[in-house]
């Protein structure tokens, strides 16, 4: 058993939950590892609104953050005092944009004893999918997935238990509650008028473009939220899934007229709402309808999970199960070749030198002193790192840096799409420099990282040189300070046997190893590497 704790830092409240947690049944489910129902031992939530004023001035109040430090400092007893194994507290989208977000994170440590993360929009909707594929039932599915935060709104096709496509859209109930509803009185016909056509550009092209992918049509639509949960209990579908309640449309929208026409304490009067819900359920609800529009739907599943469950299954699956470094690669790859058609790249060549780059780094394991995860790390740069070919040739390695750092790859953390996107940038021309903001930007330890994966991606680009894949595999032995490269493959390949030889400098400088070229498209090598001359 493991007790585990999660900690939400959202724009409008930040939330605790503490669980006990059995080994997971392995084996039982095509969905992976399933735990048993989670066993509470604690939750509790405090209304700090830490996106007030960062949506419209782009700071999080002092006051803010004193409040927000002090509920952690509870928070932080409490895990103590019930001796919780391990914990992770995410901030998501007021921290995202808050310039001064740096300040809090090092106040919540200081003074709260807490580390805080904070998220991207991705890695928010990504622990979300996990929550409701944990609760609900996927399989053979195709689900649209809407996370309605204070900040944000993360929006998710996911086709029999895998995301598709994810977008993280600047569109919250606490955002839009500051910028067009006065506090959450009475919405009137002009700001009505605004927050509309404010939804419409911002989630409009999302939505079209997420339908887009709808190839064999829709089967759910699965919301998520502390909003969602209360017009769930408002606006009640009576015909739900098992494991799961629902929201009829319908009624949710008769429901948004009486709540628009009311002040904030007649919503609290007659709905038993507490306040900083009562202001935030209108700008929840006109998402929501939009979305439900979009898409043509009229009910809407609401399972009573979020960001901090999502955070649970997460950690029990690191604390119990052995990471699997083969199905995050898979995972991280769809998303790359997701990025890479929507920029038109030459798939065949990104998934050539991913397959070499892999292999270099498999057979030069006792050398480079690499990780396993920096492995999915090279194999994303490798199938991304002629991505900016859209933009231009000239200096795509450069437009290459910018595309992928400036995407949202879903599984990987903001730090590890930056060393994606630097070993990308250096697969070609001047290598990696201090003379670079991009590259001097990294922390030393990251820079030595990017520095070996990109000499190994830049032999395994060289043997693709022409995109004519005339080399079909390559194997690799060190011998000393030897670096034999077994090349098989039909055709002529001179011109990429000397490109590899002339990119193969970085190779040498970062490992210290040589490069020979055997042919072994012949008889099979002799056993004694030292007798074997290099391939002219």
């Amino acid at each position: 058993m493991a007790r585990l704790g999660a900690i939400d830092i959202g724009s409008n409240a930040i939330r605790l939950r503490i669980v006990d947690v059995d080994p997971p049944e392995l084996g039982v489910s095509p969905r992976g590892p399933r735990f048993r129902p989670f066993r509470e031992v604690f939750a509790d939530r405090v209304a700090v609104r830490l996106g007030h004023d960062v949506f419209t001035r782009g700071r999080i109040e002092s006051s803010m953050i004193a409040q927000a430090c002090d509920a952690l400092r509870s928070f932080r007893t409490k895990m103590d005092e019930v001796k919780v194994d391990r914990y992770r507290a995410v901030a998501t989208s007021a921290c995202r944009e808050a310039e001064n977000a740096d300040v809090f994170v090092e106040r919540a440590e200081r003074e709260a004893g807490v580390f805080v993360e904070v998220i991207e929009g991705v890695e928010e909707a990504r622990l979300v999918q996990i929550a409701v594929r944990e609760r609900m039932n996927l399989e053979k599915k195709t689900a649209l997935l809407i996370d309605i935060g204070g900040g944000s709104t993360e929006v998710t096709i996911m086709r029999d238990l895998e995301p598709v496509v994810a977008r993280s859209l600047p569109m919250g109930t606490v955002r839009l509650l500051e910028a067009f509803l006065d506090g959450g009185d009475r919405l009137d016909a002009v700001r009505e008028e605004l927050l509309s056509e404010y939804i419409e550009r911002i989630a409009g092209e999302a939505l079209r473009e997420l339908s887009a992918t709808l190839d064999g049509g829709l089967d759910m639509v699965i919301a998520t939220g502390g909003n969602i949960e209360t017009l769930a209990d408002l606006a009640p579908l009576h015909q739900a899934f098992p494991e799961s309640r629902g929201i009829d449309m319908s009624a949710m929208r008769t429901l948004l007229r009486e709540l628009a026409a009311q002040t904030l304490v007649e919503r609290v009067a007659r709905y038993s709402l507490r306040p900083d819900r009562a202001d935030t359920i209108v700008p929840a609800a006109k998402i929501l309808d939009f979305a439900a529009r979009a898409v043509n739907v009229d009910r809407i599943l609401a399972p009573g999970v979020g960001l901090k469950e999502g955070v649970l299954v997460d950690l029990a699956m690191q604390h119990f199960v052995p990471r699997d470094f083969s199905s995050e690669k898979a995972s991280v790859g769809e998303a790359c070749l997701r990025l890479g058609r929507r920029y038109h790249f030459d798939e065949s060549h990104g998934r050539k030198v991913a397959s070499f780059a892999t292999k270099l780094f498999d057979d030069l394991i006792k050398v480079h002193g690499l990780e396993p995860r920096d492995r999915v790390l090279l194999f994303a740069a490798a199938l991304l790192h002629d991505v900016g070919d859209f933009v231009r040739y000239e200096g795509h390695h450069k437009h290459s840096y910018y595309v992928i750092a400036h995407s949202d790859i879903m599984g990987l953390t903001p730090a590890e799409r930056e060393v994606v996107a630097n070993v990308a940038r250096y697969h070609r021309k001047s290598p990696p420099s201090l003379d670079h903001e991009n590259f001097r930007a990294l922390a030393p330890r990251l820079r030595t990282k990017v520095k070996t994966m990109a000499s190994i991606l830049r032999v395994a680009d060289a043997f693709d040189r022409e995109h004519r894949q005339v080399v079909s595999k390559i194997s690799a032995n060190v011998e000393g300070n030897l670096l034999w490269l077994t090349v098989e493959g039909d055709g002529e390949r001179a011109l990429e046997e000397w490109t590899v030889r002339a990119k193969s400098g970085l190779l040498r400088d970062t490992l210290g190893l040589e490069l020979r070229l055997v042919n072994g498209s012949g008889p099979a090598p002799p056993s004694s590497w030292r007798v074997r001359e290099e391939l002219r």
